[in-house]
């Protein structure tokens, strides 16, 4: 089982044959991927409310994928109708927040508010992180006790930070999305973070999922692979693996898994 919670749904502001629901389980059958929690891009990247309607139509085209509501901190009443209107559904389970299409840091009093908004909710929230931005979001779960993020790319380059914040929370998380894969990032960040705070992220369909599948091949998160099991991240043994892979997700989700 491999649940990824960090893909996109829907066609990019550059030339990509990607903008279907067909186009991402396809990525999803290459590697393996069973489930897949998407934001729509056009939510992201344009239109918070816009962006979610088509989202919730484009989710009753495929039981393996689940969907975050888009939140724009800069729009609140929007997003309190949003997420009033989705979450709940059995389709919606969480929500994705972007601080730099939105120019929103994790600090602004804009975003604060919509964590405090998330944190009422008991809405898991995927955050844009980068650098030392990530250390914000733990001091906002430090200061928020219901609520519980997810720290999107791992804050890229500032993974070493990363690995700080979820040391001082452990209601967040840490997935290692990123457009590049440096040599040891994700080990590191695997031996020195709790387990049950590690998710399977791919940043799909804007990047390949093979960036990320390949850093947790070459983690050795696991100490083996099941012989008797698929290729791939599907194979690998030892809880640890499994964790990453999809349980941390399905719990973090409530995901009706087996």
């Amino acid at each position: 089982m491999i649940i990824d919670v960090h893909g996109h749904w829907g066609p990019w502001f550059f030339t990509m044959e990607i903008g279907s629901v067909a186009a991402n389980l396809a990525a999803m059958d290459r590697y393996g991927i069973d489930l897949a929690i998407v934001s729509a891009t056009e939510a992201v990247c344009y239109d918070a409310v816009s962006g979610n309607a088509a989202m919730a139509a484009a989710l009753a085209e495929s039981d393996r994928l689940y969907g975050y509501v888009t939140v724009n901190p800069r729009r609140l009443d929007d997003a309190s109708r949003d997420l009033s209107r989705y979450l709940g559904d059995g389709r919606f389970v969480g929500a994705k927040l972007h601080t730099d299409y939105t120019e929103s840091p994790i600090s602004s009093p804009q975003t604060q508010d919509a964590l405090t908004m998330l944190a009422e909710l008991d809405c898991p929230v995927l955050v844009h992180t980068w650098g030392r931005t990530v250390l914000d979001l733990a001091q906002s779960c430090v200061d928020r006790p219901r609520l519980r993020a997810i720290a999107g790319h791992m804050g890229a380059d500032g993974y070493r930070y990363a690995i700080e914040a979820a040391q001082a929370c452990d209601r967040l998380y840490l997935e290692p999305s990123w457009s590049q894969a440096p040599a040891g990032r994700l080990r590191e960040v695997i031996s020195s973070v709790d387990d049950r705070q590690l998710l399977f992220g791919t940043d799909s369909t804007l990047i390949d999922p093979a960036s990320a599948l390949g850093a947790v091949l070459a983690s050795g998160v696991a100490d083996s692979v099941d012989p008797a099991g698929p290729a791939g991240l599907a194979g690998l043994a030892g809880l640890t693996a499994e964790r990453l892979a999809w349980r941390n997700a399905a719990s973090l989700f409530r995901l009706p898994v087996a």
